[in-house]
């Protein structure tokens, strides 16, 4: 008997990349396709700044293909949902019956996902929902997860971790108050290396910038 059709959402970060991990290991789903939002403007994941080039090296890594899903910058909520609302037509029609997130506890966020997919046919899971967040991040390092800091809000974590790995050491020096995952927005990562994957991602830190009140590091094929 086939197994139901599931697109994850993929931000390139470790929590989607940990839940492709997730989901392979409980083997209850077919993951058809990573969906991820791209800045037109700029060719690169919408929030984290990841390069495009990175995020197609990374697809091709975790062996499942890419559902690209463009967005103009800026981007009205009104044009995201319409969009949204286009791939969610396709994957219906290709018999897709769930699609995954990488939330860990904001209730808002899991409501939002929730309306959105209501009545379309495709019921939304969530594998990582309610793990705490440091027994989590450590999880993810033991099991040989490695990603870089991509983007870092500054008003909550110092610029200097734009482009930092996240392993056990940035999780020891993390200020008081900061979510080990970053789930409120502090930082966004891209991963590189881990157990969902089928070769490492060679990256480098290149320069760092700060935009739109954002600081971003520019990692590039290593």
């Amino acid at each position: 008997m086939s197994k139901p059709k599931l697109l994850l959402s993929w931000s390139s970060g470790k929590d989607s990349a940990w839940t492709l991990h997730v989901l392979r290991a409980q083997d209850r789903y077919d993951v058809v396709g990573l969906v991820t939002t791209v800045n037109e403007n700029f060719s690169r994941v919408a929030m984290h700044g990841v390069r495009e080039e990175l995020l197609a090296a990374q697809t091709d890594a975790a062996g499942v293909p890419l559902w690209r899903v463009p967005l103009p910058h800026p981007c009205p909520n009104a044009e995201y949902e319409k969009r949204m609302r286009a791939l969610i037509e396709r994957a219906t029609a290709a018999g897709v019956t769930h699609m995954a997130f990488g939330d860990l506890f904001l209730q808002d966020i899991r409501a939002y996902r929730e309306k959105q997919l209501a009545d379309t046919g495709i019921a939304p899971v969530f594998p990582l929902w309610g793990r705490g967040t440091m027994e989590l991040a450590r999880e993810m390092v033991r099991a040989g997860l490695r990603a870089k800091l991509s983007c870092v809000d500054p008003k909550h974590l110092p610029r200097e971790f734009a482009g930092r790995t996240f392993d056990d050491s940035l999780l020891d020096e993390l200020p008081a108050g900061i979510d080990p995952c970053g789930e409120y927005g502090e930082f966004h990562s891209f991963c590189c290396a881990g157990p969902m994957f089928r070769r490492s991602i060679a990256v480098q830190t290149g320069e760092v910038v700060e935009r739109d009140g954002f600081v971003f590091a520019d990692l590039v094929p290593g």
